[in-house]
């Protein structure tokens, strides 16, 4: 379980958490965040969990004080609203054993250069958002991450799942059940789900044959379908395929579906031991010459070079 390093906290008395709240007090971030730690904290007493509660301002005079976990929090739609303590904020959370970001922050620790090589959860939403320095972090689409020292959640209603998990990968599934019961909760997510898909979650109602074709892209990673054998699965003509295409996701059906095996190239370079080769044959390209090229274009290294830099970043 990535989670499972934080099961060292439990041998803290007590394990002092700081949530840091950068945004609304109502927020869906922040209470599926604080309520369920909260709950722990009741439950555990507080010789085992102590929960505190900061904004930025109030954290970066209070930065010098030990805290074991302390989270960032802000809703996704606040990405552009940073803290005017932002910069002494994330100096400050990072002198924590464990740190990391939730929704916004998210995005805000990676523009900051603290997340170089380091698988994170970003929000879908701030997808389109991210350049520069935050393109040197590893951004997945999973509800949340635990790369090492460093937490990360996409936020919304992911916040209450999270929470859930590191009570359970702190304090054990004991005080993680009794937690579930008084929130009425069964089942919690793991971290490999998925976020929503940012096209389904926009189009899927409206742009069916959209959000369909998508759907067999993504479910023929190996062998690509051509354009035209999607647009007749579909059952729309080409024409119509490449202008739901280029009107809603500002692409042609081939160049989207050639990212999406990109993106998938790099996700096994990243988590998995396959060969380089066997990657590229994994996701569609025969020809070696071709996966290599066309990666850099997109990522602005070569495959091999994607691999070292998370080799390094562990190292």
């Amino acid at each position: 379980m990535p989670f499972s390093h934080l099961a060292s906290l439990a041998h803290e008395s007590p394990l002092r958490l700081l949530l840091i709240n950068a945004g609304e007090p109502d927020a869906l971030s922040w209470a599926g965040l604080l309520q369920p730690l909260r709950l722990a904290a009741k439950f555990a007493g507080p010789q085992r969990l102590m929960v505190d509660v900061r904004t930025p301002d109030k954290f970066a005079a209070e930065a010098r004080r030990h805290w074991h976990l302390v989270m960032l929090v802000a809703e996704e739609d606040q990405a552009a609203r940073r803290p005017p303590q932002l910069r002494q904020t994330i100096e400050g959370l990072r002198a924590a054993p464990f740190w990391g970001g939730v929704g916004a922050a998210v995005l805000w620790l990676a523009d900051a250069g603290v997340l170089d090589g380091v698988r994170a959860a970003l929000p879908w939403q701030l997808a389109d958002e991210v350049g520069g320095q935050a393109e040197r972090a590893i951004l997945s689409q999973h509800l949340y991450e635990a790369d090492g020292a460093r937490l990360s959640c996409c936020g919304g209603a992911a916040s209450l799942d999270f929470a859930l998990v590191l009570i359970d990968a702190v304090f054990g599934p004991d005080l993680q059940a009794q937690v579930k019961e008084a929130l009425c909760i069964d089942k919690v997510r793991g971290p490999e789900e998925r976020q929503r898909v940012a096209l389904q979650a926009r189009f899927g109602a409206l742009q069916p044959k959209l959000s369909e074709a998508v759907t067999l892209m993504e479910a023929n990673i190996e062998e690509p379908l051509s354009a035209d054998d999607i647009a007749q699965l579909v059952g729309i003509s080409r024409r119509q395929l490449e202008r739901l295409f280029k009107q809603y996701l500002g692409s042609l059906p081939s160049r989207y579906y050639l990212e999406l095996r990109l993106k998938r190239a790099r996700q096994l370079l990243l988590d998995t031991n396959y060969s380089i080769v066997q990657v590229g044959l994994m996701c569609g390209f025969s020809s070696g010459s071709h996966f290599s090229t066309a990666f850099g274009q997109l990522f602005g290294n070569t495959p091999r070079e994607e691999r070292q830099r998370k080799m390094d970043a562990r190292a």
